[in-house]
């Protein structure tokens, strides 16, 4: 399938490891150009590294930044821009709240998780969604966790930073829809990426077990037996980044493998 995303210059944040990786390589799978953001140069280093072994050089820009702040996150836009042009697709993976049982939790943890994953969407998303607007076409394709819709005990804060970050989606696709640009969300359940660790041993002090067996007993819950892995998800943000999704926007949907049968 042509998903025509040829050329099309794609920004992803968080794209140096785990499912904004994996994103980066299926959009140049594609033939698109893509410039990575991240705010570990190290890493940033090692993904390039990675995706030049299979891709052209010249159609891999990086920039290392941290998007808790505003105005570095304008910058990082600009050199993109500077480097490939407009940017036709946004891709926000970045950030990601620690995992913490509610029992350790403190206020601080909360206005945290609200910098490490709301902040570092919304300070690119807003620059980036308004310069879409002024020239009439855009998607945008924000990877929120799970924890958006179901509430985990582990992971309040975080979770909080994700459903407030699914509104804004939604609320974004209809404000933005008028102007030709699309916005839509992907809730990844548990995924096969270095993020999963934190998670297994926040739930593992929990229970009192180990994290290899709060894992089994995790696997055990999902429905098709497995967790995802990074190119899956990266499959279903590809396709709602194309023009093949051209009427699908304000949707959040879940990718949790049916551990949670909920109606949205």
């Amino acid at each position: 399938m042509d998903l025509h995303l040829s050329d099309k210059h794609i920004l992803i944040t968080g794209g140096s490891k785990g499912i904004g990786l994996a994103c980066a390589r299926g959009f140049l799978a594609e033939g698109a150009r893509v410039s990575l953001v991240s705010r570990d140069s190290a890493n940033l280093d090692a993904a390039r590294a990675q995706l030049q072994a299979t891709f052209p050089a010249e159609r891999i820009h990086t920039v290392s930044t941290n998007l808790r702040d505003a105005s570095a996150a304008l910058v990082a836009l600009n050199a993109a821009e500077a480097a490939f042009g407009p940017v036709d697709v946004l891709v926000n993976s970045a950030g990601a709240a620690k995992r913490t049982p509610a029992s350790e939790l403190t206020p601080e943890a909360f206005a945290d998780a609200m910098q490490a994953k709301y902040f570092t969407t919304i300070h690119m998303l807003t620059p980036c969604i308004q310069r879409m607007a002024a020239r009439g076409q855009g998607a945008v394709v924000n990877v929120v966790g799970n924890g958006g819709k179901v509430a985990s005990p582990i992971h309040l804060p975080g979770g909080a930073a994700n459903a407030a970050l699914m509104l804004v989606s939604a609320g974004m696709a209809a404000a933005y829809g008028g102007q030709g640009i699309r916005v839509n969300a992907v809730n990844p359940g548990l995924t096969l990426t270095d993020r999963l660790n934190e998670g297994l041993a926040a739930e593992a002090r929990l229970q009192g077990v180990s994290p290899e067996q709060v894992k089994a007993q995790s696997v055990a819950k999902i429905p098709l037996g497995r967790m995802a892995e990074p190119e899956e998800i990266a499959n279903a943000v590809l396709f709602l980044a194309s023009s093949k999704a051209s009427y699908v926007t304000g949707i959040c949907m879940s990718m949790d493998g049916a551990l949670t049968p909920i109606v949205v």
